[in-house]
């Protein structure tokens, strides 16, 4: 699992590189997911090592974005006078990202997952004595 955090990070420097070099103005972490993205789809040889430790981060996130919220609450008069539109992009964004991941998931299960369609006997009201 440290190797693959490991992994991680340096795919985190190159994009702290690359972002130093170009001047892209983008986050330099978006950067390192996108070439993490490249790499994991060339299969690059070290990207089986790189699950169980993306396992382990997605499983304590709550944690890691914890901090986050305590900085909003903490500042909030930075953000004061943007309330409104940062409340738009969050609920628009969470919309858009949950339609997104449906569609995505009817794609790659390409009907794999069907729901039951009778109901087991003898379960609700619905029967006659």
């Amino acid at each position: 699992m440290i190797d693959g955090l490991l992994i991680l990070l340096l795919f985190q420097f190159f994009g702290e590189v690359i972002i130093r070099l170009t001047g892209i103005p983008l986050p330099a972490s978006v950067v390192g997911m996108v070439l993490l993205l490249l790499a994991l789809l060339l299969e690059a040889p070290f990207t089986q090592r790189v699950a169980p430790a993306a396992g382990g981060l997605i499983k304590h996130i709550s944690l890691l974005i914890f901090p986050l919220g305590v900085g909003i609450v903490l500042q909030w008069h930075r953000y004061e006078e943007y309330a409104l539109a940062l409340g738009v992009a969050v609920v628009l964004g969470t919309i858009l990202s949950m339609i997104v991941v449906t569609l995505m998931l009817k794609k790659l299960l390409g009907g794999k997952h069907r729901e039951p369609t009778s109901k087991p006997a003898g379960r609700g009201g619905d029967h006659a004595d």
